[in-house]
């Protein structure tokens, strides 16, 4: 932990209070006066669904950026926006490295304030771009330490934003339910201090496979959904029947991160196993967050090295194939029409 990060944030704080939980404005002068068009709204679950404030079901879908440890350069407005205006997307996710792993380095607990000053250029921009944004505290580990300072000071300037929906912990490994659910007992609350509505993501066991095990002992806390991850090239259907189960038993569902490829991240992209996905998605109205923005060399690093940082620059030879798959799945998803993609 950096020693700096709380004086860091409350700098932060005071610079940008002025944004906080803004969503966009369009200006209507028919009538002299401003009106708010916006698409989002704040959101709640019931049941297995996720609503607006009005009480319509939200299918959310887009792309999530990668590690802020390694691929930070695509942290900014015009990726945001990018995502936003050239591949239909009404989510993105702010993916905060928490710690080392394989060759992610520079991590919360190296640059807390690095972390931190990122998450926040992601929030603002989807926020600016009248989008939803998962902040992710993206850990394999039992981190709850440094995810309750980091919540803290993410929460003391955002709230209740309506566009934030929080993850708390991306991927526990082979880790009991028990266990999981203590953690999230003890960081929920810190959460709900300053943002008492908001939509919390949590984790299951076994980089999010599990749902079925999660299925047969919630936790009672309200706004909560349970992250599916799925890799479409090893995950088949003995998973998608774990998510069924789960899904049968009232357990409300999102899959915050999937690839069409094989677990490692790499291996060819699996179409076939990919829509059967997508099926389950569809039948159940899963939201879908897709990874990742970033340029390894990998199949699921949608973007080539040679790229510009901002995303309003890439032409169609800097997306990878699971780019222009994941762009498709987003407009058809988001039920946006296009004459060009």
């Amino acid at each position: 932990m950096k020693t700096g990060l709380l004086a860091f944030a409350s700098a932060l704080i005071l610079m940008s209070a002025a944004s906080c939980g803004q969503s966009a404005k369009k200006t209507s002068e028919a009538n002299g006066t401003d009106t708010v068009a916006t698409f989002v709204s704040p959101l709640h679950v019931s049941g297995t669904a996720l609503l607006n404030a009005k009480g319509d079901t939200m299918v959310l879908n887009g792309p999530s950026l990668g590690w802020h440890s390694n691929w930070g350069r695509f942290y900014n407005e015009g990726t945001v926006r990018a995502l936003k205006e050239k591949w239909g997307a009404n989510i993105t996710r702010a993916a905060i490295g928490a710690h080392k792993s394989w060759d992610c380095v520079n991590t919360f607990d190296a640059d807390s304030a690095y972390a931190v000053n990122l998450a926040m250029k992601v929030i603002d921009a989807a926020i600016s771009n009248d989008m939803y944004v998962i902040c992710d505290w993206h850990s394999h580990e039992n981190t709850l330490e440094n995810a309750k300072k980091f919540f803290t000071v993410i929460t003391e300037k955002y709230g209740d934003s309506p566009n934030i929906i929080y993850e708390i912990w991306n991927e526990p490994l082979d880790i009991p339910w028990q266990e999981i659910k203590d953690y999230a007992t003890e960081l929920i609350p810190v959460i709900r201090k300053n943002a008492p509505s908001s939509v919390i993501i949590v984790g299951t066991p076994k980089w999010d496979q599990e749902v079925d095990v999660a299925a047969e002992s919630p936790l009672t806390e309200k706004n909560l959904l349970y992250a599916l991850h799925f890799y479409a090239g090893t995950h088949k259907d003995w998973h998608r029947e774990k998510a069924e189960k789960a899904i049968a038993a009232g357990l409300p569902l999102i899959i915050s991160e999937c690839g069409s490829m094989e677990a490692t991240g790499d291996g060819p992209i699996d179409y076939e196993s990919w829509q059967a996905w997508m099926d389950l998605a569809d039948r159940h109205g899963l939201s879908v967050l897709m990874w990742d923005i970033a340029d390894k060399d990998e199949t699921c690093s949608m973007i080539s090295a040679s790229a510009s940082d901002n995303g309003m620059e890439w032409t169609e030879e800097d997306l990878k194939e699971w780019a222009k798959l994941a762009r498709k799945t987003t407009l058809e998803r988001n039920k946006i029409e296009t004459s060009d993609k």
